[in-house]
C-alpha cells in the first residue's frame, strides 16, 4: 500500500491503528469494510473521517426497515412518465425517467467516492443478499433502457451495522470485518480533547468517573455512549455545575439515560449505598 493514500484518521475522529489498518486493507483489496460496534462508538462518523482524510466525495445511503436493495441502484419513475403522456408531453425517453439511486451514483461518479451504507442490519434479511452481485462486480443492469451502469471509479465502501440482525455468510465472505471497542479512558480522554480542549481536568476526571461507573451498573439496559458523555460534559460546562456535585447528584442525567427504567436502577443503586467508585483502567 506504499504507492496510495492512506487513511490516518482526521482532525475531528481519533481512530485506533487496528481500525486504521482494517480500512487500508479494505481499500488495497477493493472489499467493503463491515463496521460493528455499541452505538455511539463513531461507526457512521468513520466514513466522514474516511472523506474528509483521502479527499473524496461522501454518499450515505440511510438504511431504515422498508429499504429494498433496488432503491439504491434506481428507480423508474412509471408514475410521472403516465402524467406527461396524459398531457401530451414526449415519453419516448424513458432515461430521463430513471434517477440513479445511492448506489448507482457512487458506480456512475467520474472520481472514487466513499460510500457508507449506514445500519444495513434494518433493513429485511434478504436485502445483504440482494447486494451480493452489485457490490462484488460494481455493476447492475437497467432493463428499462438496455444500459449497464459500471463502477467508472470502484467507490469506497463502508458498512454498518448495529447487530440487529445477523448478516449472511455469503455477504459476510465478500466484507473486511471491523469490530469498534468501546473506548478505554486513555483513548477517551484522546476523543474528548479533540471537542474540548480546554475542559477542566478536575472536571472531567469526577466526570469520567461517574461516566464510566454507570456503564459498569449491570442493570443498566441501554449504557451511555460515547456521544452522549461529551454531550453530558458539554451540559456540566453551560450549566456550571460544581465539580463537586457531579458524583453526588449527577446532575442533567437525561442526557446519559433514556430509559426510564435505566434511571429507576440508577438511584436503587445509589438507595442501597452504592458508592461510585475510583476511576479504574
Amino acid at each position: 500500500m506504499d504507492n496510495m493514500q492512506q487513511f490516518k484518521g482526521s482532525s475531528e475522529y481519533v481512530v485506533t491503528n487496528e481500525l486504521m489498518y482494517a480500512v487500508n486493507i479494505a481499500v488495497a483489496l477493493q472489499k467493503p469494510l463491515l463496521i460493528k460496534g455499541e452505538p455511539g462508538t463513531g461507526k457512521t462518523m468513520l466514513s466522514k473521517a474516511i472523506s474528509d482524510s483521502l479527499d473524496k466525495e461522501l454518499i450515505i445511503w440511510n438504511i431504515k426497515s422498508t429499504t429494498k436493495a433496488q432503491d439504491g441502484l434506481y428507480v423508474y419513475d412509471t408514475v410521472q412518465r403516465l402524467y406527461d403522456s396524459q398531457f401530451g408531453d414526449a415519453v419516448s425517453d424513458i432515461k430521463k425517467y430513471i434517477k440513479l439511486g445511492k448506489l448507482g451514483e457512487a458506480f456512475d461518479s467520474e472520481e472514487q467516492v466513499v460510500l457508507l451504507i449506514d445500519e444495513i442490519d434494518k433493513a429485511d434479511l434478504e436485502f445483504p443478499n440482494d447486494l451480493l452481485w452489485e457490490l462484488d462486480k460494481m455493476e447492475f443492469y437497467i432493463p428499462e433502457t438496455k444500459e449497464l451502469i459500471k463502477a467508472k471509479k470502484r467507490p469506497i465502501v463502508i458498512i454498518t451495522s448495529n447487530a440487529e440482525k445477523e448478516l449472511p455468510d455469503a455477504f459476510l465472505r465478500r466484507c473486511i470485518f471491523h469490530y469498534i471497542e468501546f473506548p478505554n479512558e486513555e483513548k477517551m480522554k484522546e476523543i474528548i480533547s479533540v471537542h474540548y480542549a480546554d475542559i477542566e481536568e478536575k472536571l472531567l476526571k469526577q466526570a469520567m468517573e461517574t461516566f464510566y461507573w454507570i456503564r459498569g451498573l449491570k442493570d443498566i439496559q441501554k449504557k451511555p455512549s460515547t456521544s452522549e458523555l461529551l454531550d453530558w460534559l458539554q451540559a456540566l460546562v453551560v450549566g456550571g455545575v460544581s465539580v463537586e456535585k457531579i458524583k453526588e447528584e449527577i446532575p442533567f442525567l437525561g442526557v446519559l439515560l433514556k430509559k426510564n427504567q435505566d434511571i429507576d436502577a440508577l438511584f436503587e443503586y445509589k438507595e442501597k449505598g452504592y458508592v461510585i467508585s475510583a476511576f479504574r483502567r
